[in-house]
C-alpha cells in the first residue's frame, strides 16, 4: 500500500505475540491448546503493590506526571542500583518508561544515525532488531553455539565491532535462551569493549532476580566500572514482580543520554501511568522475599522441562541458568515427516505441526535469529508444563 511508510517493510510482527495471539484463537474454536508462547509470570502480583496502587488512587494520584517518572520513583531505582549492584547514579541519571520496550526504543531513537550499526548476539530477543531497524540502524547478528550456552565469546564479539558499531545489545540472563553470564564470562567481553571506546553498551537485565542452581547475576558496569560513562542499564518490575500489564520499564546511565531519551518520551507518550509508578515504588522498596519463593518454583519447573524435553526423540535441550525459558534443539527431528504428512524441512515447520497435531504453542527459533531450535515459556503451571511436554514426547516419537 503506497500510503504507508517504507520503514514498514524492514520490520517483521512479533513472533511471541502471533504465537499467543494463534493460541487464544485455537482456543476460542475449541481446541485443547496448551500456551507456552508468552513470556510472563503466571503469579499474580504480591498484594502489598496492589494496595499500593489503591492507596494512589484513593490520594488522588491521577494526574500526568513528569516525563522521566515520579521523584518517588526515582529514587526508589536509584537506591535498587546502590542496593542490589553496587551502582551509584543519580536522579537525573534514571528515567522511568511504559515498560523496557519504551525505554530500548527510545535509546536507540536518541543515538542512531543511519549506517550505524547494533551488535546483537543471536539468538536474541525478538523485539531488538526490529527497534534498531525503526529507528534506522542496521542490526548485526553474532551467531552463539548451543555448545557454548548460547553465550556471546569474546573472540566473536570482537570480531564483530567495526567502526560503525554504535551499541552493544547486551541481555542476561537472556531471552530467549536463558543464557546468563558469571563475572569472569562478562569481565572477559568487558575487556574487549574497553579496547573499543566507541562502542557502547545497552544491558536488558529485565531477568536479573530468575537465576538458578546458586549463580549470582552482575551487569556490565558493575564488572568493569570504566565502562559505567557509556552504559545503560535497563531493568523493569514485569518479571520478578509479576508486574507485566503495569507496563514499568527503568534505566540508568549518563545524564546526556538520559535528558535525550526524555525529550524522545516527552513528545512520544509523556511520563507513565501514575498509578503503575506508585506501585513500582512499592516492588522496589517494599518487602522481597516473595521473590525467592517464587524463583525456587521456576527452578523446579525448569528441571522438570528440561528432564522431560530430553526424552523426546530428536531433542536436545540445555540447562539454561535463568529467566523463565528453555531453548532446546529440534536438529534430530528435520528431515522426518509428521503425521499430516508434512516433512519437517525447519524449526518452523516443527511447531506448526506441534501446534496441530498435540495442540501445544512454542515459539519457533528463527524468528529470535538462530535455528533448528524453539522456545518454551515455563511460567506456567507445573500441571500444564508437564502435560505439554508429554504431548511433545508424543508428537516426536510419531515423526517417520
Amino acid at each position: 500500500m503506497a500510503f504507508l511508510a517504507d520503514i514498514l517493510s524492514r520490520v517483521k510482527p512479533s513472533a511471541t505475540i502471533a504465537v499467543s495471539q494463534k493460541a487464544r484463537e485455537l482456543k476460542a474454536a475449541g481446541r485443547d491448546v496448551i500456551g507456552l508462547g508468552a513470556g510472563e509470570p503466571d503469579f499474580d502480583t504480591p498484594d502489598n503493590i496492589k494496595e499500593a496502587a489503591n492507596r494512589a488512587i484513593e490520594a488522588g494520584k491521577t494526574k500526568y506526571t513528569p516525563v522521566s517518572g515520579i521523584p518517588e520513583l526515582r529514587e526508589a531505582i536509584t537506591r535498587k542500583f546502590k542496593r542490589e549492584n553496587g551502582l551509584d547514579y543519580a536522579v537525573d541519571q534514571t528515567i522511568v518508561g511504559t515498560g523496557g520496550k519504551q525505554i530500548l526504543f527510545n535509546a536507540f531513537m536518541a543515538t542512531l544515525n543511519p549506517g550505524d550499526e547494533v551488535v546483537i548476539p543471536a539468538p536474541y530477543w525478538v523485539s531488538y532488531p526490529e527497534m534498531v531497524a525503526i529507528c534506522g540502524g542496521t542490526p548485526l547478528f553474532v551467531e552463539t553455539r548451543i555448545e557454548d550456552e548460547f553465550k556471546l565469546t569474546p573472540e566473536a564479539l570482537e570480531a564483530a565491532i567495526t567502526p560503525k558499531t554504535k551499541w552493544l545489545v547486551f541481555n542476561s540472563p537472556a531471552n530467549p535462551s536463558g543464557a546468563a553470564y558469571s563475572r569472569d564470562e562478562l569481565k572477559a567481553l568487558t575487556d574487549i569493549l574497553l579496547r573499543h571506546d566507541h562502542v557502547w553498551v545497552l544491558t536488558d537485565d529485565m531477568y536479573e532476580h530468575l537465576c538458578y542452581g546458586g549463580f549470582e547475576f552482575c551487569t556490565p558496569a558493575q564488572v568493569e566500572p570504566k565502562l559505567y560513562d557509556r552504559t545503560l542499564t535497563m531493568n523493569g518490575v514485569s518479571k520478578a514482580y509479576a508486574m507485566t500489564g503495569w507496563r514499568i520499564g527503568y534505566a540508568a546511565g549518563p545524564k546526556e543520554l538520559v535528558k535525550a531519551m526524555d525529550m524522545i518520551q516527552g513528545q512520544q507518550t509523556s511520563g507513565a501511568c501514575s498509578i503503575a509508578q506508585w506501585a513500582a515504588v512499592e516492588a522496589l522498596d517494599g518487602p522481597q522475599d516473595f521473590i525467592e519463593e517464587r524463583r525456587k518454583v521456576f527452578e523446579e519447573r525448569r528441571d522438570l522441562v528440561v528432564s522431560m524435553l530430553n526424552q523426546a526423540t530428536g531433542i536436545k535441550c540445555p540447562v539454561p541458568e535463568g529467566a523463565f525459558y528453555v531453548y532446546p534443539s529440534c536438529a534430530g527431528t528435520i528431515g522426518k515427516t509428521a503425521p499430516s504428512g508434512k516433512v519437517i524441512e525447519r524449526d518452523e515447520d516443527f511447531v506448526t505441526e506441534l501446534l496441530e497435531t498435540e495442540g501445544v504453542a512454542v515459539v519457533h527459533g528463527s524468528a529470535f535469529g538462530l535455528g533448528p531450535n524453539f522456545r518454551i515459556s515455563y511460567a506456567t503451571s507445573t500441571e500444564d508444563l508437564t502435560n505439554a511436554c508429554e504431548r511433545i514426547q508424543r508428537f516426536c516419537a510419531s515423526l517417520k
